[in-house]
Parts: structure tokens; sequence; C-alpha cells
């Protein structure tokens, strides 16, 4: 586990829902739901297009009506999403500013939407990165578009930030500066981080907390620690194969003359019979909890 997994914190939590729901007319994209997420933990929202990890978020954020009952740091995020806003930083994509701004006008007008914007913080950090300020955000790479996005989210002095698919369309190299930056000059124990993302296994070794979300259901809500608790894989050989599929793996497929399992649940020392069991990775975990 990472120094960031072993966090511990007994404060009351982030999000605290009971019977949390959304309908899009007749489609229903959050089926009742009973969730409470931690605070200062880097949190994973984890699901395939369309599970619900937008409508989520927009939910914790007050952007949208929702059924049931729920609270954002002690507060009712649509009768108190002013308040709790001045706390959030919210990005949906580093990739996306308006590309016909300036970035001196961009960093004006966030300074006139949150008051916990600090301009002069970010223009140092534009200009340390070398990019003029009177360049327009279309003539500037994608290198230095997730500059500038990331010179507004680490200038707000937020309890929150929520990052929807934030990395979608870098390359490796942007994706892991962008998250290093977010790591070093915005989280510790006393701050939260929300994050939507396809690419699980790139942000695993970041994550403290896991919420995995399918057709509006969540099937997972735990500590990478209790992770690393309850779930074990196991290839075993053929012979041994029956005696295995009756400890009920949750997941089960061929591998090289032998069958991999997952297994929730089972000690390691159940297991042991079968050959060595070892941890398994969060994207075979969400794999086999969406089978």
């Amino acid at each position: 586990m990472t120094e960031v997994n072993m966090i511990e914190t007994n404060a009351a939590p982030l999000v605290v829902a009971r019977g949390l729901s959304k309908k899009y007319g007749t489609k229903v994209a959050l089926k009742p739901t009973d969730l409470e997420i931690p605070k200062g933990r880097i949190v994973g929202i984890i699901g395939a297009n369309g599970a619900g990890k937008s409508t989520l978020l927009n939910c914790i954020l007050g952007l949208c009506a929702y059924d049931g009952e729920l609270e954002v740091m002690g507060m009712n995020p649509l009768m108190g999403r002013a308040h709790l806003m001045n706390d959030v930083c919210f990005i949906a994509d580093v990739a996306t500013l308006p590309k016909w701004a300036k970035i001196d006008d961009l960093f004006g007008w966030v300074a006139g939407i949150h008051p916990k914007f600090d301009r002069a913080k970010a223009t140092a950090r534009v200009v340390a990165a070398k990019i003029p300020m009177n360049a327009k955000i279309k003539v500037l790479s994608k290198g230095m578009i997730v500059q500038v996005h990331l010179a507004i989210a680490l200038a707000i002095d937020a309890k929150l930030l929520v990052l929807d698919e934030p990395t979608l369309g870098l390359d490796i190299i942007n994706r892991r500066g962008f998250y290093d930056a977010i790591l070093s000059e915005f989280f510790d124990e006393t701050r939260t981080i929300l994050v939507t993302t396809h690419q699980i296994d790139e942000i695993e070794p970041i994550l403290s907390h896991a919420v995995f979300i399918k057709d509006g259901v969540v099937t997972l809500n735990a500590s990478l620690d209790e992770v690393a608790e309850r779930f074990y894989a196991i290839d075993v050989m053929d012979e041994k194969k029956e005696k295995a599929q009756a400890l009920n793996p949750i997941y089960s497929r061929p591998l090289m003359g032998r069958t991999s399992m997952i297994f929730d649940g089972a000690s390691a020392k159940s297991l042991a019979e079968f050959g060595e069991p070892r941890r398994v990775a969060l994207a075979d975990i969400f794999v086999a909890l969406a089978s």
C-alpha cells in the first residue's frame, strides 16, 4: 500500500446518502443507494459508460435534483449549493477550456466566480511553465492547456476536488504530470479528491478508496486496505478446480492450462491448498463484479 492508502480518518463522512436515486424521465440513472464516502481520501468512482458515475457526481455537486437524502460536508447540496461550492473545485475535462479566451481573461472570470481563487498563484504557475498570459487557449498545445487548467485547480483553496474523466484524450506523460501535480500540490489528509476515470490501472496507485457503479447500483464501496483483505486471486490446476469452485469464486477464466479464480471474502489460508493466493488488481475486481 502507498502512504496515501494508509491514511486514517475519524472525521464525519464527506458524503452520506440514504435512498439516493435519480431518474431522467423513465430512465433510472441511479437506483436507490445508501452510501458513505470518507473525508481525507482519494476516491475513485469507477464504472462503464452510462453506469451512473457522472449522475452521482452531479447529485453530490447539487447540479441536478434527486430523490432520497444526501449530505455533502454536512450540507444539502441543493439547498446549500452556493455555500457548498465555496469549498469545491470541479474539473470535467482538463483538455477543454474556452478556445477563444486569453489566459489572463480566463483567470479574471474564475476570480469573479470562485471566492477562494488565488489569481496571483495561478499566474505564477503559468509563467513558470513559460506560457504567455496573453495567449489564447486555441493556440496552446494539449500539454500547455493541462498546465493552465492545473493552475486554476491548484490556486483554489478547496476542501473537495472533483475530477470527472479529467485526463480524457491526453497522452500518458500529460496524464501522469496532471496526477503528480494534484498529489504534490493539493492533496493532504484535510482534503478529499473524487475522480471518475476509465484508466483504472493508472490511478489505482494513488487511490485510497474505491466506489464501483454498475447500471446505477453501487457494487463496491471500500478503502483500498479493505479491498486488499477481501479479494484474492489464485490459479487452480484442473484436478483441484471442482473443489475450488465450492468456495464460490466471483469470477473465473481459463489461463494456460489452469483456471484463474477471484474470491471475495475467502481467507488466504483457505485458498492456500490450491496454490499461492495473490492480491487482485482493482481493474480485475471491477471486471469480476461487472460480469
